[in-house]
Order: structure tokens, then sequence, then C-alpha cells
């Protein structure tokens, strides 16, 4: 007998998706299975925690051709991370550089090829595998879920890729994972403080919680974090944002830095690449995936996207892999520990 494999869908195994690869990305191919219809349905929290959840899992879910509106996008973003548990006192997040629009509040960030948030630091001579990064790290609350709906789009490119935390720390060595547990890391969004001085803004604050105030934009967490809601461990440094791992001299930090964002952006293999069509939506989990858009595109190419703020990151020593959790080496007949030469 073998176990049934593991699936995080609850009450949305009654519609058609798949996965996309086997780490990371789930997909609700039937356009028929729209959003807004989960946020108005008798059972709303049930489908909403269970989506939460699979979101977690998963890293990113992709829905198609999706009605839903702002303020129902802004409900979602809202509802997802109250029914997973997050503090009361987290919201909406308010980017540092968002601006507040008769169309838009400050808590919907406009992803945009004009500029603004997803052009800072941008240059096409420089790799593409610099621009992988997961959201807001720089403040001490970050976040937890994101939703981004694109509503504009080229004529072809500018998909979106993502990638998977827990797979990034299962791919590590035994020995790679014990020595970065318990390391913190600096964080840092300067290149949005040389924005703002550059425009001649203002930062914003609060910004989706108490503890995000103040222009400084920095913040220290965990090199390993320990998810919420899988319990899983997961990587959790960015090369958009993580600037210094304190523990270390600043050149053991760069060269270990170094690794770990070469680790995430040359393992295709913990990937999933989204090629996007008009109001396709993808919600994903920040506290266990990084991103990046692929800059090959002609045109304009426009979305909204809600981001959530969730807890302060942690690590609890005795939480698992998600390898480990789910038996996964174990059913695939590989060895989960490296034996000793004799």
């Amino acid at each position: 007998m073998v176990a049934a494999p593991f699936s995080a869908l609850g009450s949305l195994s009654v519609y058609d998706s798949y996965d996309e690869t086997p780490h990371i990305g789930t997909r609700f191919p039937n356009k028929s299975v729209q959003l807004s219809q989960l946020l108005a349905a008798p059972n709303s929290d049930e489908l909403l925690k269970d989506l939460a959840t699979l979101v977690s899992h998963r890293g990113v879910v992709f829905f198609t051709e999706q009605d839903i509106s702002i303020e129902k996008q802004k409900e979602l973003g809202t509802r997802l991370g109250e029914l997973a548990g997050k503090p009361a006192t987290s919201t909406l997040h308010v980017h540092p550089i968002s601006e507040q629009t008769p169309e838009l509040t400050a808590d919907v960030s406009v992803i945009s090829s004009e500029g603004g948030i997803a052009r800072t630091g941008y240059s096409k001579s420089a790799r593409a595998s610099n621009g992988w990064h997961t959201d807001i790290t720089f403040e001490p609350v970050p976040s937890d879920y994101a939703i981004l709906k694109l509503h504009t789009l080229p004529a072809v490119g500018g998909d979106t890729l993502w990638a998977s935390g827990y797979e990034a720390y299962d791919k590590l060595s035994p020995a790679y994972q014990k020595f970065l547990e318990g390391l913190t890391a600096q964080h840092d969004g300067s290149g949005f403080r040389e924005f703002a001085k550059a425009e001649n803004k203002i930062i914003n604050e609060p910004r989706g919680s108490p503890e995000n105030t103040g222009s400084h934009l920095t913040a220290v967490h965990p090199v390993i974090r320990t998810h919420p809601v899988t319990g899983y461990k997961s990587l959790f440094v960015n090369k958009g944002f993580t600037k210094r791992i304190l523990e270390l001299t600043e050149d053991e930090s760069d060269d270990v830095l170094d690794y770990l964002f070469r680790h995430v952006s040359e393992n295709h293999d913990m990937q999933v690449r989204f090629r996007w069509n008009l109001n396709d939506i993808a919600i994903w989990d920040n506290r266990c995936t990084f991103h990046t858009a692929t800059n090959d595109y002609q045109g304009l190419r426009t979305g909204n996207r809600i981001v959530s703020i969730g807890e302060k990151p942690f690590f609890d020593p005795s939480s698992l892999s998600r390898r480990k959790a789910l038996g996964l080496d174990e059913a695939a007949g590989l060895p989960t520990d490296k034996k000793k030469p004799m």
C-alpha cells in the first residue's frame, strides 16, 4: 500500500485544478472558478481559509480571467490573512512610495512598466537574475499574502517566475542548513528611499502595522524562518532587499548571500514560470517564495497588487522541512541523510 499524496485543496477540491510543478504552483484553469464568487459563497470563510492554506503550501496559485474588482481584491487580501491567523494589528500594506489617487487608495500598488514600484532600480543591461526578491522584507512586520491582477499586457512576454523557499531550504545539505539556522539578516529598502528623495516624495507611514513606521525601511529577520501555517522551514533571504548576515563578517556574509541568491535563481527545478493572460490573478505567499518579472517585452504591462501584512518572522528549531514533513524523499526511495564513509 502506498499513501495517497498530500493535498492542501480542502473544500477547493470540487474545482478543477492541477499542479504546475512538483514543488510550487497550482492553477485553476477554468474561468468559471471566480474569486468574486468564492467571496460571496455561503461557505465563504471555509473556501477562503482553504485557499490561504493552499497558497501557503504551494507557494503561488493562479486563477484564469477574473472579474474581481479592486475593492473585492482588497477584501480578499484582508480575509486570507485574517482566516490564516495573522495578528489583528496587521492590515493591508501601504507601500512606501505608493500614491493615493481618486481611483486607487494607497494600499493598492500599481505594477507598471512605465515606472514606480515595479521599475525602481531596473537596468536593462543587468542580469535578469538580479530581479529576484520577496515583497517588502524591509518592513519589521512583512507580508503574508500578495494578489496581483494584470489588466494590460504586451503582445508577448512579461512572464513572472516564482521560486519555492521550502525547496530552497531542502536542497541545501544538512550541514549548511544547520549553519544557517539561527542566523539573522538585515533587509533594506534603500532603493525606495532614494526614489522618494529624487522625486521629492514623503515616505508613507504607517504601512499596514504599527511597527512599520519611519523612513529608514530596514528590518532584521531570521535567515531560515518557520512558516506559521504549514510549520515548514523556509529560506528567507532575497537579492532585492537582504544586505547583510549580522553574525558573520562582511566578507563571510557577502559570500554566503551570493551563494544563496544564486541557489534561488539558478535552480530551475524549484521554480514555476507563469505566462499571463488578460485579467489573470496570481496569489502568492511571501513567507515561502521569491519572484521576479521578465522584462523582455515592448509595450505596456500594468496591474494592481494587494499586499497583506502578516506576522513578525520567527524560527522554531523544532519545525520540519517540507520534504521531511511530507515524506517526499522516503516516497521517492531517496536517502534522507548522507552516511559517513566507512
